[in-house]
């Protein structure tokens, strides 16, 4: 295992975070039968999973054309993400991640779950899109090989994710309620520390590109 493979996959596994992912499923879902919690993982996996391999190749020349410079798409990411993490620090989830009884009922309603929040923005979000395309910038000087090895460890972070989330019911059968409460709580404050690290990034590559 390479250096690239490992810093990839660290990387990739902590913007992620897998079991927060689980556990806005597992809170989305309260009442779901387990095939359609299946059917979600299963289609949000794939979201995921293509729109960060399209975001790997093409997300740096889409960003150059439109003249989005990588300190603002940090800085913006940051901001998001940094919403996203307060909200689960302070337990404020959105209406989507709380469906009503009525769009329980509705299983499209509930399959658009798949889309937002579970692949966009947790899976592949400006985090994840954002390290997606820096790490692969730093690949191209080393070749197809390198950029190969990142798309792959994207996949099995991915796979990961997916492999909890089809597991959901176990896992909440093992954290219980106030287990899944207390590691929602600390992803949030790790994904908020994350999203701060993101724009103190992008401010410093602002004051470098200016020095």
């Amino acid at each position: 295992m390479t250096e690239t493979v490992i810093n990839t996959f660290i990387t990739l596994l902590v913007i992620i975070n897998p079991f927060a992912v689980t556990s806005v499923l597992i809170d989305s879902t309260k009442g779901i039968d387990l095939n359609t919690k299946r059917r979600l993982a299963n289609k949000a996996a794939a979201i995921a999973a293509i729109l960060l391999t399209l975001f790997a190749f093409l997300g740096d020349p889409i960003l150059q054309s439109l003249g989005i410079s990588e300190p603002a798409f940090r800085i913006t990411g940051g901001i998001i993400l940094g919403l996203a993490g307060l909200n689960m620090v302070m337990a404020k989830p959105n209406n989507i991640q709380n469906p009503t009884d009525e769009e329980k009922n509705n299983s499209q309603n509930i399959m658009e779950l798949a889309a937002f929040p579970l692949a966009i923005p947790l899976m592949s979000g400006p985090g994840s899109l954002t390290s997606i395309v820096i790490m692969m910038r730093q690949a191209q000087g080393h070749g197809y090989m390198e950029q190969i090895k990142i798309i792959i460890t994207m996949l099995i972070v991915v796979a990961i994710t997916w492999g909890l989330m089809r597991s959901s019911d176990i896992v909440m059968k093992v954290l219980r309620k106030t287990g899944v409460s207390v590691l929602t709580r600390v992803f949030g404050i790790i994904l908020t520390a994350l999203a701060l690290q993101n724009i103190i990034d992008g401010i410093l590559l602002i004051i470098k590109n200016a020095s």
